[in-house]
């Protein structure tokens, strides 16, 4: 375990990290010597006492949460290895290969924070979470062509879920500073979806003209089972009831439309907040679960 690099990781998406804990001078002259210090910042215990004290809220630490957010970056993350492996990549505009080699570098990076995360809070990160290869092969694109069969389509329905699961369980995150790491992540993910609209020629936030506007991705519900356990093991809420479309114009009990001093058009009120999306409908079949396996 490289503590220095977790930390690190860490920074990327909480730069305030490193004031939650001691600094480093304080917390390593408080461990003696050196073959002390080596020994405990090799253990989980260790490192799992630091995280403890930086995001401790008054419940245990929701590692499930972690784990569900790990499963969709090691989704994303193997979608855009299956990319640059490609030969539509091969062929693709340089600024085009610039952006997504950086979109998988954050993925990376996402992957390696939240396994670091949980293996600190004596957890196991799921491994092996990947996107169908028979499915891949269906994308005879880079771009063009419908969002169905390109590359940059289908990344843009991945990442737009990403940013809807966040949202929806960033409440099982309150009291702990844990939310604030999950909504920076969060809006890199919506930074992603942005650009690829754009890459693909299309607007850069959700709205009906949407060439895509009507995959459930933008949608709610579930087809399938509404198990309480997605395929990889660990808990995820009940489903109870189908979560607010990306077309909503009420929020908090506000009809944008007609409720605030300017009026909005039914468009302005939907493009202006993404919605969320529960773990059970994220994992649906008609979603990331559809598209999760070997």
């Amino acid at each position: 375990m490289d503590f220095f690099k977790i930390i690190d990781q860490l920074g990327e998406v909480d730069a305030d990290v490193l004031g939650r804990f001691d600094s480093r001078r304080a917390v390593f002259s408080s461990l003696g010597t050196v073959a002390k210090r080596a020994a405990l910042t090799a253990t989980p215990l260790f490192l799992g006492a630091l995280f403890q004290k930086a995001y401790a809220g008054t419940q245990s630490m929701p590692v499930d949460v972690l784990q569900y957010a790990l499963t969709l970056e090691l989704f994303e993350q193997d979608f855009y290895k299956k990319v640059q492996a490609s030969t539509q990549y091969m062929g693709a505009a340089a600024a085009d290969k610039a952006a997504i080699d950086q979109i998988k570098k954050h993925e990376d990076s996402h992957v390696k924070l939240l396994s670091g995360a949980i293996t600190s809070l004596y957890g196991t990160p799921v491994t092996g979470v990947t996107f169908k290869s028979s499915v891949f092969a269906t994308l005879a694109t880079f771009n063009g062509g419908t969002f169905a069969t390109s590359q940059l389509g289908i990344a843009q329905l991945l990442e737009d879920t990403g940013v809807r699961a966040y949202k929806g369980r960033a409440g099982e995150l309150l009291g702990t500073d844990l939310l604030t790491v999950a909504l920076q992540i969060h809006s890199v993910e919506a930074r992603h979806a942005s650009h690829i609209r754009t890459m693909r020629g299309q607007r850069a936030w959700v709205n009906p003209g949407d060439d895509a506007a009507a995959h459930p991705t933008y949608t709610s519900g579930v087809t399938g089972p509404t198990s309480t356990t997605s395929p990889f093991g660990y808990g995820i809420p009940a489903y109870t009831a189908p979560s607010p479309i990306e077309n909503n114009t009420v929020q908090s009990n506000v009809p944008i439309t007609t409720g605030l001093a300017s009026p909005y058009t039914a468009n302005d009120a939907a493009a202006a907040f993404d919605e969320y999306l529960q773990a059970a409908e994220v994992l649906d079949a008609s979603r990331a679960g559809g598209l999760v396996g070997a």
